[in-house]
């Protein structure tokens, strides 16, 4: 059997990001939204949630390149003055798996993520990261072991199937053929953990620009058992958006999710499977 699921990335983050996921869930196709609890916008996020029960929230783990839920002071190795971890990622991910004392303060900084979320009193859907840190194999432990004490039903596992991209025209690099098989391990972190995972994901070689056009490519071609499908929606562009991910087609991204054509290439699809 075949399943899908359409989830925003990045809820909390600002108001401009808020408004898409409420109008995406509400007059689109959106299922789920992971949010970021220590984001600008995370408090006017949990409102507009609280509004929405079919909205299925989870939670956005950041430890990269956005802020902490702890004080500078409790992780002094993680973040800078600001709060904030940095972006540089090989260096964030070599600290994280061979430092002792900033993997107690990451488990830390993970806990505090989870009782943020726990404290909205919103139903824990799932669980993912920000730039997908949660496949380096510390960070993927702890999100497991640290969401099993917070019934964590289920993660991403960012597997996008070089196959079907490559049926939608984009042509499989190493990279991704080699992104696709390392992500066996946090599955298998999964799995042991007894946390369910989704069975493919996409929105990774279009992540950004998940447009209407790509979207009705992907639908027709999706493989068997659960396949989420992960967007960036936005209502409007703003200066948090502009300086963080400035290629992103943010507008562009919510015009899928309510696009009438993607609603009646879903309903297609399911007939079909």
């Amino acid at each position: 059997m075949q399943s899908v699921i359409f989830t925003a990335d990045d809820f909390g983050l600002s108001e401009a990001v808020n408004e898409g996921v409420e109008r995406a869930h509400r007059d689109g196709v959106l299922t789920h939204a992971s949010l970021m609890v220590a984001g600008a916008a995370a408090d006017d996020a949990v409102r507009r949630a609280r509004k929405m029960p079919g909205l299925h929230v989870g939670l956005h783990l950041v430890v990269i390149e956005g802020p902490a839920v702890l004080a500078q002071r409790k992780i002094p190795s993680l973040v800078n003055a600001d709060q904030k971890f940095p972006s540089d990622q090989l260096r964030l991910g070599l600290r994280y798996f061979f430092l002792r004392d900033v993997r107690r303060q990451l488990a830390a900084e993970i806990r505090a993520q989870f009782d943020a979320f726990a404290a909205t009193d919103l139903p824990l859907s799932h669980a993912d990261a920000h730039k997908h840190m949660h496949l380096h194999p510390t960070v993927g432990r702890l999100l497991l072991s640290i969401g099993q004490d917070f019934g964590l039903p289920r993660i991403r596992v960012p597997a996008e199937p070089p196959g079907v991209m490559e049926q939608c025209g984009v042509a499989p690099t190493v990279a991704a053929r080699a992104m696709h098989a390392w992500c066996g391990i946090l599955r298998r972190q999964a799995r042991a953990a007894g946390i369910a995972t989704n069975d493919a994901v996409f929105g990774l070689a279009w992540t950004g620009h998940m447009t209407e056009q790509r979207v009705l490519a992907l639908l027709p071609r999706l493989p068997d058992g659960l396949n989420e499908l992960y967007f960036h929606p936005a209502a409007r562009r703003d200066a948090l958006l502009d300086a963080l991910m400035p290629t992103y087609q943010h507008e562009a991204e919510l015009a899928a999710l309510l696009s009438p054509r993607v609603r009646a290439a879903l309903r297609a699809a399911a007939r079909s499977s």
